[in-house]
């Protein structure tokens, strides 16, 4: 299965880098979020390819999700997916966006992949390990959370999403540096261990971070809201359009205990 979630994220990052060389307009959805051409083709192919591979698994994603919810079924497990996170970025110039796929088993994500077109970065989690790829197809290197250490800690927060709380924590916190990045990136650079903490006071949305989240706790890291819980995902079956949205959460390396 995780060949086959690699496979179709870099075909859908193939998809974006197009859009991105031919130029494209940007529009926006309801919440004003941006969204381009870009974001649908990627999950035109995703949808596609991942129904042909596993048509007994649902799937959900933001851009269908952020138009009804028709489409956005769970069931037992589901494929969770955004596109394009970090559309901002994308739509700006930058190379902090990714195309995002995981699976949802029991409301965790236990499998995830992310692709990084721009950076031709690749990185995958699960109950294997987390490997990285310099290129969609060279040779998987594993990688792993380092420890969590406040005093010498390397934080990350949202370029385009960072809260007033955010900084708050983030001067409580006096890490040894801050780094502004886009995208479920910041999970991943945690879980290679070059970054440490990524607190988020601000909105995400369930296909924003389950990727992500599937990294990074592969590699040993941990994400957990202030009051210590996991996140949990497929809650707009209980909740309808507002089970999408993430509770604040907090991305550490390895914490002892």
């Amino acid at each position: 299965m995780m060949d086959v979630m690699r496979n179709v994220a870099s075909e859908a990052g193939m998809a974006i880098m197009a859009v991105r060389a031919d130029g494209f307009v940007t529009g926006w959805k309801a919440d004003a979020s941006p969204v381009t051409k870009a974001d649908k083709a990627a999950e035109a192919i995703i949808l596609s390819r991942l129904a042909e591979a596993f048509p007994d698994i649902p799937a959900m994603a933001e851009e269908a999700c952020s138009e009804g919810m028709e489409g956005c079924a769970t069931k037992t497990g589901f494929f969770l997916i955004d596109p394009l996170d970090g559309t901002r970025e994308f739509v700006a110039g930058r190379n902090e966006f990714t195309v995002n796929i995981a699976l949802v088993q029991a409301g965790r994500p236990v499998a995830g992949v992310v692709f990084a077109p721009a950076l031709n970065e690749m990185y995958a989690g699960s109950a294997l390990g987390a490997f990285r790829w310099c290129t969609p197809y060279g040779d998987a290197e594993p990688i792993s959370a380092r420890d969590y250490v406040p005093e010498a800690a390397v934080a990350l927060a949202s370029r385009s999403h960072r809260t007033g709380q955010t900084d708050l924590f983030l001067e409580r916190l006096q890490p040894a540096q801050i780094v502004s990045m886009g995208s479920s990136l910041k999970f991943c650079r945690i879980a290679e261990g070059v970054a440490d903490i990524y607190p988020c006071f601000g909105t995400t949305m369930e296909w924003d971070t389950a990727a992500g989240e599937a990294v990074l706790e592969a590699a040993g890291g941990t994400v957990r809201t202030p009051d210590g819980l996991t996140l949990t995902y497929g809650k707009h079956e209980r909740l309808g359009r507002g089970g999408f949205a993430n509770p604040e959460f907090i991305a550490t390396g390895r914490t002892a205990g």
